[in-house]
């Protein structure tokens, strides 16, 4: 599986509770079409059912489910016409290993260099005023910057360009991300 998002898949990262998922559903309010975040379905649906691929169970496993996720996902996209935002991606994934010390397998890293997205990525950065922990998410504030850390070091390294979202209501990031891609696709 080789593919290139281009210049129309679009990732929406960083660490939990900075407003990821906010901001992708209101760009799907807005008619944009997205992907959502794997982590927190894959811990829906392991609760629901008993099983044991959970963060707070069975990392290794986790990751997997989480790289399947993404790789469907991305498939999924290239099926559909236009611009596609993505609460998280396949680099999520290495992230996510090198937060919690996990071999990056090679499997791992031929995703992340096979399944190519637009080359400027938005973060959200750590914002401990938005930061809450609910039945998903069990880190701490700490924890979720630690994330962040990890995941613009693995964006980093696959040689992505980040470009930070501001700390601002949601309104104010929906302006930002659209202006931003006029700006480079204008």
């Amino acid at each position: 599986m080789s593919a290139r998002g281009g210049d129309r898949f679009f990732i929406i990262t960083g660490g939990p509770g900075a407003g990821k998922t906010t901001l992708i559903e209101a760009l799907r309010e807005r008619g944009l079409q997205t992907m959502p975040e794997a982590g927190r379905a894959i811990i829906q649906h392991q609760v629901a059912i008993g099983g044991n691929a959970l963060p707070w169970a069975d990392r290794e496993l986790f990751a997997e489910l989480m790289l399947s996720w993404e790789m469907r996902s991305y498939a999924e996209a290239q099926t559909l016409e236009g611009t596609i935002f993505f609460d998280r991606g396949v680099p999520d994934v290495l992230g996510y290993r090198r937060l919690c010390g996990l071999p990056i397998a090679a499997h791992c890293e031929r995703a992340a260099a096979n399944l190519r997205y637009a080359p400027r990525v938005f973060v959200a950065p750590p914002w401990r005023e938005i930061f809450a922990a609910d039945t998903e998410r069990r880190q701490t504030a700490g924890e979720a910057e630690a994330t962040y850390e990890a995941l613009v070091h693995v964006y980093s390294t696959l040689g992505y360009e980040l470009v930070e979202l501001p700390r601002a209501d949601v309104a104010d990031r929906v302006r930002f991300v659209q202006a931003h891609l006029a700006i480079h696709h204008g």
